[in-house]
């Protein structure tokens, strides 16, 4: 299953992000490429998932866990096969929160395993422009790993490709920008401050969109 994520991630999505963001990466090399480690971005529309992934070489994709909400990942057989084996997500119950659960548990293991878990600390998809309060999970997350790298991602124009309640991709140029990683500090207000700075920072520097 780990090839056959590669092959479809490496041989199908990857050529088909190109043609609809043509996407610029500045700041490559700040990718963490082992783990454990935190990529944080802000969050407009479901191109980011695959544009993230598709950015990084096929020798770290295994590690490359992206955290999502079970209940709209996991609904349907066919939705919660591709979720679980191509997208190899970490499941969030997002409606348990505040149950008492511990919603966070998958991301946890993901991070004691080596992996580098996605995370879209808005929790849900936002205009694309501005970026919404954060949830404090990160720093949660940050706080059980303190060694883990948290790097910072602003993606630029996915929110136009395909905008929220759409279905259809528009071909409009994409830019991802990454960060110099943030690390936990013990405090987490100061740590969420640092991190949402961080994230501001980068959609400062991001160039107008363009036709891809």
């Amino acid at each position: 299953m780990r090839w056959l994520r590669r092959a479809v991630i490496v041989c199908i999505a990857r050529p088909i992000a190109r043609v609809f963001t043509g996407a610029d990466i500045v700041g490559r090399e700040k990718l963490p490429l082992t783990g454990p480690a935190i990529l944080v971005a802000n969050h407009s529309s479901h191109v980011d998932t695959v544009l993230l992934l598709t950015i990084y070489p096929s020798r770290a994709l295994d590690r490359v866990r992206p955290a999502a909400a079970a209940d709209y990942f996991l609904k349907g057989r066919a939705m919660s096969w591709f979720s679980r084996n191509i997208l190899a997500i970490v499941p969030v119950a997002r409606d348990r929160a505040g149950s008492g659960e511990d919603v966070l548990a998958p991301a946890r293991e993901a991070l004691a395993a080596g992996d580098i878990v996605l995370i879209f600390p808005e929790g849900t998809r936002g205009d694309g422009e501005d970026l919404s309060k954060l949830k404090s999970g990160v720093a949660r997350l940050a706080s059980a790993f303190p060694d883990a790298p948290v790097t910072p991602v602003w993606l630029q124009g996915a929110g136009r490709v395909l905008p929220k309640g759409t279905h259809v991709p528009v071909p409009l140029n994409c830019t991802v920008l990454v960060g110099d990683p943030v690390h936990w500090g013990g405090d987490r207000a100061a740590f969420m401050e640092q991190l949402r700075v961080a994230l501001e920072g980068l959609k400062a520097l991001a160039p107008p969109q363009r036709w891809a």
